[in-house]
């Protein structure tokens, strides 16, 4: 999974604003459980595991390239609602099971038809993931080191909270819906993690992170991946453009003073990413380190075409 990025020419010391490194593209050419495989004229064919699906995406703009009859092969097409988040319904043109198995690396997870066009993780992220991964192995080889301390906020079916643990890591995982909580620790019984030091936590982002803040608790990275609108388990209301200006500066206190990454993604595609990149320069004024922002992009197999899927801003300290 290439990596490609612009390079930043320096860090910036601790106690000034970090660093600018943007526009940075973070490509995902897909593993052996996921390809893209072809998209335009709104919609985008892929391949989960075994199963190929075709569903919406408002930015495949363009034509499509293979040929129509591999378009209608697909073995699940979504109808109905078109919009980002919409509900609709899914076609199935075989005989296919409710949930089945993937991998990435020595996580393993369930994929599953979901209401909202989703089924249950977002290979883009695979970017994220990875970087993650070598950072904490890299740092825990050193000689005096101790686990990092990660929370994963918004943290869905657990695939961004599994692979830093499998890495060394201990996190602390937050979501506020009870079936994406269960789907997670599904996902990690299924890949033999059970003993992996991971906090499974139902509850609203916000409303977690204000009590870390008062416990005095600290993380050495932390990744937020939220919606544009979500419902807290009390109904608590988010909207990424009300909410998240007020919750960064409370994540900000939650970063330990050796911490080492924030990560902010946002699928608020009609957004930019240059918005995310400025807000996280204002949060993280005095870290220092090193700010890039862009697009996370699936490529396909041969890399060929591009698809922009969403935007981040991703923080390192060096």
């Amino acid at each position: 999974m290439p990596d490609t990025e612009r390079p930043a020419l320096r860090h910036a010391p601790t106690g000034s604003p970090p660093v600018a490194a943007w526009p940075t593209i973070l490509e995902t050419r897909g593993w052996d459980d996921y390809a893209l495989l072809d998209f335009g004229h709104g919609r985008k064919l892929e391949r989960y595991g075994k199963i190929v699906v075709d569903r919406p995406e408002p930015q495949a703009m363009g034509r499509p390239r293979l040929p129509e009859k591999r378009w209608l092969a697909a073995d699940a097409v979504f109808t109905g609602n078109d919009d980002d988040d919409g509900p609709g319904r899914w076609r199935l043109n075989r005989d296919l099971p409710e949930t089945w198995p993937m991998a990435f690396g020595d996580v393993h997870f369930l994929g599953r038809f979901m209401s909202f066009r989703h089924v249950g993780v977002f290979p883009e992220q695979a970017a994220h993931w990875q970087w993650m991964a070598d950072r904490v192995a890299r740092d825990g080889a050193r000689p005096d080191a101790r686990p990092p301390r990660i929370l994963n906020l918004f943290g869905y079916t657990g695939l961004a909270s599994l692979v830093p643990a499998a890495a060394g890591a201990h996190v602390t995982h937050i979501d506020a819906s009870k079936k994406a909580i269960g789907w997670a620790r599904d996902n990690q019984a299924m890949s033999g993690l059970d003993d992996l030091p991971i906090r499974w936590i139902c509850e609203d982002a916000t409303k977690f992170v204000a009590r870390e803040v008062k416990r005095g608790n600290t993380y050495d990275g932390i990744l937020l991946d939220p919606p544009k609108y979500g419902r807290g388990p009390k109904g608590e209301v988010w909207d990424l453009y009300q909410s998240l200006p007020e919750l960064l500066p409370m994540v900000e206190k939650l970063l330990s003073p050796d911490a080492g990454f924030l990560i902010l993604t946002a699928y608020a595609i009609r957004s930019s990413f240059v918005a995310l990149h400025e807000i996280m320069d204002e949060t993280l004024a005095r870290r220092g380190g090193l700010l890039e922002s862009g697009e996370l992009v699936l490529t396909t197999p041969d890399g060929g075409r591009a698809l922009s899927t969403s935007l981040f801003s991703r923080w390192s300290s060096q």
